[in-house]
């Protein structure tokens, strides 16, 4: 008895130092996420800059699949996909890369790296929405209001962005389309059969897939002197295939798996971030509206995820 009460406070002291570790882990991974995650958005705008938007896409997914397979079948030694998970991985490369990052990249070419991060965080309600199509679920009044106030909140956010040329409405709608993609592909992934498929193996084989279908539209509008292979392309590329395709996913992958409620609050720090990189790297303008805009977002993926949580 002396031995467990002389013991105890140690093991105690120690329990609390892990937790806290875990704490400090979890909101280092959360804020690493949310930064990387809205830096895609300027890294875009940057690259577009020196090259067409296709061709600033379409070798990123090569590159960043190659990575994450060779990882995947080489390192991690585990299997190929088999059977209909063949078609599977096509078809999630198709929504989730081809269709998403294809028509997200043209919007890009008309909308401000602010409104493109702040766009992307509402991808929850999105999903939302859609699942309650795809999947036949209720649709709650919830959903609803957090797309309204969402839509809203970017429709704020870009009204003065719009009278100085800074985004189209041809490029806004591009953009929202692009999110209606993702969230088909999303929930397509989670209504998919994967077994033990690997993570690393569906992603490394759903972004080859997404980079071979948007292949003959690179090669087939591309256009020698609009593209200037310089360091800008560069940089921008490679921010987008390791940072942001391959850490940031496996950030993501990390916070999930300790709590996907708690995973999806940190989407609401994006909006910030993106609107922070834009002003700092491509000197967008911020303005109340900016604030309103951003605030109103919030406002609905916090709805949102309220609801899923409950």
């Amino acid at each position: 008895m002396r031995l467990l009460l002389y013991k105890t406070p140690a093991s105690f002291s120690t329990f609390t130092a892990a937790l806290q570790n875990r704490r400090l882990q979890l909101i280092l991974a959360g804020v690493t996420f949310a930064f990387l995650w809205a830096s895609a958005a300027a890294a875009t705008k940057l690259g577009l800059k020196s090259v067409q938007p296709f061709v600033l896409f379409v070798p990123r997914f090569f590159l960043a699949a190659a990575l994450m397979l060779f990882i995947s079948h080489v390192l991690l030694k585990k299997r190929l996909p088999r059977g209909k998970e063949w078609k599977q991985v096509a078809v999630y490369g198709l929504f989730n890369i081809s269709l998403y990052l294809g028509i997200y990249v043209l919007g890009m070419t008309q909308v401000s790296a602010g409104l493109g991060a702040l766009a992307t965080a509402t991808n929850p309600v999105f999903i939302s929405l859609m699942s309650t199509f795809w999947l036949r679920k209720p649709l709650q009044p919830v959903t609803i209001v957090s797309l309204l106030i969402c839509m809203a909140g970017i429709g704020v956010a870009a009204w003065p962005l719009l009278m100085e040329s800074y985004a189209t409405p041809l490029g806004l709608g591009l953009v929202l389309l692009s999110m209606v993609t993702y969230s088909i592909g999303a929930i397509y992934f989670s209504a998919s059969k994967w077994s033990d498929l690997h993570i690393f193996t569906i992603n490394g084989w759903q972004t080859l897939f997404g980079g071979i279908f948007l292949l003959p539209i690179m090669i087939g509008w591309y256009d020698p002197a609009r593209n200037h292979f310089d360091l800008t392309w560069l940089l921008a590329t490679l921010w987008l295939v390791a940072p942001v395709s391959i850490v940031a996913v496996l950030l993501w992958l990390f916070l999930l798996k300790d709590n996907p409620v708690k995973a999806s609050f940190w989407l609401f720090l994006c909006p910030v971030f993106g609107f922070a990189i834009s002003a700092m790297l491509m000197h967008e303008p911020l303005s109340l509206y900016t604030l309103a805009g951003v605030g109103l977002v919030i406002a609905g993926l916090y709805l949102v995820q309220r609801a899923r949580k409950q």
